[in-house]
């Protein structure tokens, strides 16, 4: 009985938003406090190898159980999206003229370009850094020295600064779309109101975006 009301719940419009919801309320925990973390690297090599130390090693049950949380959480958020799509598409008429909504942002109308490209950075990221196998030259135990060599290549500095670009843009409208979803905020005709996902949007992807640049311009070596 529970299996069949998960499944109905999973199979309404209504269960599929919430699902996106809840998972992109873990995945953007997340990012901040990757963001936070990524920025101990400016306390010097040490520290930043530390942080990575505890992470990789003293740590790396609970990092593994992160990894998989993450991971169903990408999965299901990527999933419900795709349906709600195709849903939303299929209940259009034939003769749909396409509008675009008076309140629209362009973070709105760019959301699944934006994901996208954010799905094939996501893996590329994970062999850059993580795995090591996309490196010019990884060592494991020294990310600081990973991330400053990763870096002294511009193209791959400009492959991430478009992620966090997009970054932002998806932040942007949906933090804001899953507050509304979970309840916590309320519908608004005005996107300039939207203070927290705008801060987050600026913030975050900011953050992140401090180790390339940092690099790219010179002031890391």
């Amino acid at each position: 009985m529970e299996r069949a009301g998960l499944l109905k719940f999973w199979d309404s419009s209504v269960g599929k938003k919430v699902v996106m919801g809840a998972t992109g309320l873990i995945l953007v925990a997340f990012v901040i406090l990757h963001m936070a973390g990524n920025l101990q690297f400016f306390a010097g090599a040490e520290r930043f190898n530390a942080y990575s130390h505890l992470l990789q090693v003293d740590l790396i049950e609970a990092t593994w159980i992160l990894r998989l949380t993450l991971l169903v959480a990408v999965v299901l958020h990527i999933t419900a999206a795709y349906q709600l799509t195709m849903r939303n598409r299929a209940a259009r008429p034939a003769d749909y003229v396409k509008r675009e909504p008076q309140v629209s942002t362009y973070a709105a109308r760019t959301l699944r370009w934006g994901g996208v490209y954010l799905l094939l950075f996501i893996p590329y990221h994970l062999m850059h850094f993580t795995i090591g196998n996309l490196h010019p030259a990884f060592a494991r135990g020294q990310a600081y020295g990973n991330v400053v060599i990763g870096f002294e290549n511009v193209w791959i500095g400009i492959f991430y600064l478009g992620a966090m670009a997009f970054l932002a843009l998806h932040l942007y409208h949906g933090t804001w779309a899953m507050f509304r979803t979970l309840g916590v905020a309320r519908p608004s005709n005005d996107p300039l109101h939207r203070r927290l996902a705008l801060a987050l949007a600026i913030i975050v992807p900011a953050g992140f975006s401090l180790l390339p640049l940092s690099v790219m311009l010179g002031l890391v070596r």
